[in-house]
């Protein structure tokens, strides 16, 4: 059943006035799914997080500060890199990991893509299908990866050219 309310009707359950004065307004509460903001970030404070960043790096860390831009404070802060080494159209992929420490971190808010809390209990355990790896050979196989699928890239943006499409940051300059 839907109630036709106005603007001037008092709200349910508010107590009706008496003799002439009216109750003192109490404060409106939101709930903490409404912001919208960087002030969702609260509840995160002192908490590990996982942030994916648009670069493609990962970063762990505690949260310890951040502002109105999202930019973060992150305490004890480690990369992780990822190697995949199986065939890509694999279901479950294989492939090395390995963690660098960086200490304090000032993530750029507009560099976020992703970031979310962490399971502690489930943070000391490998990814599946990855085993730990010594970070100069994993960090190799990553970006000979990313080169190869820069080339495929390419490869792939040409043949639509030749098409008549045309791909990011392809098109004339009008000066």
């Amino acid at each position: 059943m839907m109630e036709n309310l106005s603007i001037h009707d008092p709200p349910p359950g508010a107590l009706p006035q008496s003799l002439g004065r009216a109750a003192p307004p109490q404060p409106q509460q939101l709930p903490p799914q409404m912001f919208t903001t960087a002030a969702q970030l609260l509840d995160l404070t002192d908490k590990k997080l996982l942030v994916c960043l648009r670069d493609g790096r990962k970063l762990t860390g505690v949260l310890r500060s951040w502002d109105q831009f999202a930019n973060l404070v992150l305490q004890s802060t480690v990369e992780r890199t990822f190697a995949i080494t199986s065939d890509p159209s694999d279901p479950q992929p294989r492939g090395l990991y390995a963690d660098q420490n960086h200490g304090i971190f000032l993530v750029r808010g507009e560099n976020v893509l992703l970031l979310g809390e962490i399971d502690l209990d489930k943070d000391d355990d490998p990814p599946p299908g990855f085993e730990k790896g010594e970070f100069n050979v994993v960090e190799k196989l990553a970006k000979e990866r990313r080169a190869a699928e820069k080339t495929k890239e390419k490869a792939k943006l040409k043949k639509l050219a030749t098409l008549g499409f045309e791909g990011e940051s392809m098109g004339e300059i009008i000066l």
